[in-house]
């Protein structure tokens, strides 16, 4: 099955968890893929094996925060591959700390990556994607839908990512751009299994972020990442998949 055959996918947050496996997936359906991060090593790992498997692939170190650094991410990527189809952003930071912890210093880096660095990609692809009748699939999280503790600067960027996929999914759907999220909740990545309980928190309240299935690799969200960037999807906008194996909340 090669359902990206002939498309251009930019994905960020590409050196690990759900990025790295998106780009492996989208890499076995045929893409052409423009991957960046801030991690070069792991960055480097990812193309490598996508090169592997046959894509071709365009590696750059960028920071999605920073606004100068996006418009040369996407700018290289239109010059070297001639088009965007697809803007996949998974890059995103956790922190879990309890709010009267949590300064505006760790609040501020949380909301610049997770969600202005979605905001940027979007904007900055957004031309693009209208030129190629393309699609943007944002990464949210069941942190969005529901409360989960611990997390109030990531819980409030996802919420922002979730609102800000649904505006621009009927903000430019009538001019052939379609705009998913996915809400990953109980997923083995790397700032998953960074997970580290506040000093005196009470681990009862775990219980409401475990899935009802066991937990499961960053492969789960690519395949549905898949789905929504393919055509398979052409007629789902505005929609936000979980992909938590049931999560409790």
């Amino acid at each position: 099955m090669e359902r990206f055959a002939g498309k251009v996918v930019l994905i960020t947050g590409a050196a690990s968890g759900i990025g790295r496996a998106t780009a492996e997936r989208l890499a076995a359906e045929g893409a052409t893929l423009s991957l960046t991060d801030v991690a070069a090593e792991g960055l480097e790992e990812t193309a490598r094996t996508c090169r592997d498997a046959g894509s071709e692939v365009l590696a750059q170190v960028g920071d999605v925060s920073d606004e100068a650094s996006v418009a040369e991410v996407v700018a290289s990527t239109v010059e070297q591959f001639g088009r965007l189809d697809v803007l996949v952003n998974v890059a995103g930071i956790l922190q879990f700390k309890d709010l009267r912890q949590t300064t505006l210093d760790d609040w501020n880096r949380i909301i610049g990556v997770n969600l202005t660095g979605t905001f940027l990609m979007c904007r900055e692809a957004l031309d693009h994607l209208l030129a190629s009748g393309g699609n943007i699939v944002n990464t949210a999280s069941t942190a969005a839908l529901a409360g989960h503790p611990w997390t109030v600067s990531y819980s409030a960027s996802k919420g922002g990512v979730f609102a800000l996929t649904q505006t621009l999914a009927v903000e430019f759907g009538k001019q052939g751009i379609r705009c998913n999220s996915v809400a990953p909740g109980s997923v083995l990545t790397p700032i998953q299994q960074a997970f580290e309980l506040p000093e005196g928190a009470d681990p009862k309240l775990v219980y409401r972020i475990m899935a009802l299935d066991k937990q499961r690799g960053p492969e789960t969200v690519a395949s549905t990442i898949a789905f929504l960037a393919s055509d398979d999807a052409s007629h789902v906008n505005g929609t936000c998949v979980k992909v938590d194996g049931g999560t409790l909340a």
